[in-house]
This record gives C-alpha cells, sequence and structure tokens, in this order.
C-alpha cells in the first residue's frame, strides 16, 4: 500500500510528500523526520513568512497613503477637514480608504466575493434559459437562431475562455510546429536554409504577432458572425509560442542515434515507418520538453493577447479591474495573478506527467 501510494504521488509530481508517508508507516523515523522537515515544512514555513512580509508590507504601505491623504487635505483644506479625514479612514469607509496594496485578507474576501458573483451570474443565466426555453424552441423550428444570455462573463468563466484559448492555441502550435521540425530535422539543408527565418521570428513581441492576425482574420471574416475575437487570440497565441516546440522538434530529430537510423535503413522501413517507429520515439524526451515550454510561453503571452484583443477572459478581466480603479479593484486583479499562477503551475505539471507516462521517464521535473 505504501509503495502503491509512493509511486502514484512521483508520477503526478508529488513526490516531496514521500518522506512524509514513509514517516507514517514507521520507516527510518529519524532520517524521514529530516527531510519531512525540508521538503515540507520548511516549504510552509516559507508560505508563512511570505503572508508575514505582504502583511507588513501591505500595512505600511496604507500607512504611507493614508498619512499622504491627511497631510494633503490639511495643506489644501485645513485642519478641519483633515480631522474628517483622519477619522473617515479609521471608520473602515471605502469612500475615503487608500488605495494601494492589499493584504492578504483583503485578497481572500475579493476571492470569496467574486465566487459569490459567479453562483449569481449562474442563478441568472439559469433563470433566462428556463425564460427563454419555449421561445428558442419555435425560434429554432422556424431556422432561427436561439436567443442567448448576453450578460457579463463571471470571473469564473473568464477563467474558462483563458484556459479553452491556451489549448487551442496550443493545438495549433503542437499541429504546426511539429510537422514543420521533423521535416526540417531530416534535413542538414533545409535546416541550414531556414534557421536564419526561425531565429528572426522567434523573439517577435506577441503584440506584433496579434497585430498581424488581426490584419489577416478581420479581411477573412468580413461577413462572418463567428467570434472573432476568440479566433485572433488563440491563433496569436500559437504563433507566439510554437518556437519553441520548433526548434527542439528539429533538434530531436536531428540529433537521433545514427545507429537507429542505419537499423532502419536494414529492414527496409518506408519513410513513415522510420520516422513514426525510429526517429520520433527518440526525440520524444526533447520534443515534450519543446511542449512544455511551448505550454508555459502560450500561458503568459495569453493575458496580453487576450487585453489586446478584447476576448473575454482573464486578460480582460485584469484590464477591466484596473480601468475602473474601486477600492477592491486592486484585490481583484491579485486573485488573477495567483490563478494564473496557479494554473500555470498545473497546466506545466499536466505536461510533465503526460511526458513521463509517454517516455517513461523517472525523473522528476525542475
Amino acid at each position: 500500500m505504501k509503495d502503491a501510494i509512493i509511486k502514484g504521488l512521483r508520477f503526478i509530481g508529488l513526490g516531496f510528500f514521500e518522506p512524509l508517508v514513509r514517516l507514517i508507516s514507521g520507516e527510518d523515523s529519524k532520517k524521514n523526520s529530516i527531510e519531512t522537515l525540508k521538503k515540507i515544512v520548511a516549504p510552509i514555513a516559507s508560505i508563512l513568512l511570505f503572508l508575514g512580509v505582504w502583511y507588513s508590507g501591505s500595512k505600511s504601505l496604507y500607512n504611507t497613503e493614508a498619512n499622504y491623504k491627511i497631510a494633503k487635505v490639511l495643506k489644501e483644506q485645513g485642519a478641519e477637514e483633515a480631522n474628517k479625514m483622519k477619522d473617515c479612514i479609521a471608520s473602515g469607509d471605502v469612500s475615503c480608504q487608500p488605495n494601494t496594496l492589499p493584504s492578504p485578507l483583503q485578497v481572500w474576501e475579493s476571492y470569496k466575493l467574486l465566487l459569490k458573483d459567479h453562483r449569481k451570474i449562474g442563478e441568472d443565466k439559469e433563470a433566462f434559459k428556463v425564460k427563454t426555453a419555449s421561445l428558442n424552441e419555435k425560434r429554432i423550428a422556424q431556422g432561427k437562431n436561439p436567443i442567448v444570455y448576453t450578460g457579463r462573463p463571471s470571473f469564473v468563466d473568464q477563467i474558462k475562455t483563458s484556459i479553452k484559448t491556451v489549448f487551442a492555441g496550443f493545438l495549433l502550435a503542437l499541429l504546426i510546429a511539429t510537422p514543420i521540425g521533423i521535416i526540417i530535422g531530416l534535413s542538414d539543408t533545409l535546416r541550414t536554409s531556414f534557421n536564419w527565418l526561425i531565429q528572426i521570428l522567434k523573439p517577435v513581441s506577441p503584440v506584433v504577432w496579434l497585430l498581424l492576425v488581426f490584419m489577416i482574420v478581420k479581411t477573412l471574416t468580413k461577413d462572418s458572425t463567428s467570434d472573432t475575437s476568440f479566433i485572433i487570440s488563440f491563433i496569436s497565441v500559437g504563433l507566439c509560442s510554437m518556437w519553441a516546440t520548433l526548434v527542439n522538434t528539429a533538434m530531436g530529430v536531428s540529433s537521433v542515434d545514427k545507429d537507429y537510423i542505419n537499423v532502419a535503413k536494414v529492414l527496409k522501413l518506408g519513410t513513415f515507418q522510420k520516422i513514426f517507429k525510429v526517429i520520433l520515439p527518440a526525440s520524444l524526451p526533447l520534443i515534450f520538453t519543446g511542449l512544455r515550454i511551448t505550454l508555459s510561453v502560450a500561458w503568459m503571452v495569453l493575458i496580453a493577447i487576450e487585453l489586446l484583443a478584447q476576448s473575454p477572459g482573464l486578460g480582460s478581466f485584469v484590464w477591466e479591474e484596473f480601468q475602473n480603479g474601486a477600492n477592491d479593484s486592486n484585490s481583484k486583479i491579485i486573485v488573477a495573478m495567483f490563478v494564473i499562477g496557479f494554473i500555470g503551475f498545473l497546466l506545466d505539471r499536466i505536461m510533465l506527467t503526460i511526458q513521463k507516462f509517454i517516455s517513461f521517464d523517472k525523473n522528476e521535473g525542475i
């Protein structure tokens, strides 16, 4: 049972819990106690330290901003108004609170508020669906489009949109970069001929790719009713992020052991048989390294692309909250920041798990 749990934890990238499992089972208490301290207790302590520094910093910035506001009112409007401002800040009235770095508690409250808002929007959607059910049946029977809910998306809806966009962009990058990488990797001439183009296009900014895609998509979808913002976003994400996969695939294919190629020749394998039975299996470690980097880059550039393409995802959420300037906007932006980081971490773990499953690599990821 213990070995099965440890094996499962290693497989899903949670091998750092292994010493705790061994300690609970009574195996080598001294050694596993030290390992548990290093791998579990120390990271928890670092989290608490981070929260403590964050709280102290937010409190210091709050006091600095509050003193500045009071001093400004004192200078411009006199002592009486300054005292009113001081009392207002002390009372917690949102109308006069300093708008600066929020504390961990404020961020947690904003997180709960966003979830509450999601539930409320979900109820509104369901009520709308029930209300328009009979009417939509008639419209569908008449060959017309059904009436859809057009209210604002919730924070969770925007997360789903971003995940859908990044996976669509990742799939596009995979479909473009992998075949091209294989073709280039098989030929020294092609690799030398196109290397200059790859090196020039690889560092191009996401904003530039977005503008290029925008020009093309807008021209091709002038009379279309499809969601152009989604199309522009996922194509831009794919083009920005595909280069790591392309380069690693070409490198992996070109560096396959020549003995494998010679064996394929002896067995008289066809071109496609040689690629799928010899070259690709030998190249998988490098290809999956490229895919992991591609997915990470796709998630990083997604926020900026969604912001500019006006796609209703996390990028749009962050920009709207920044523009809003409400007292809780900073807290909501930090909630989005942690959600973005956590999802990015999960995506990387998923790719690592798939890589281990396919390549049978027992080493833990970095």
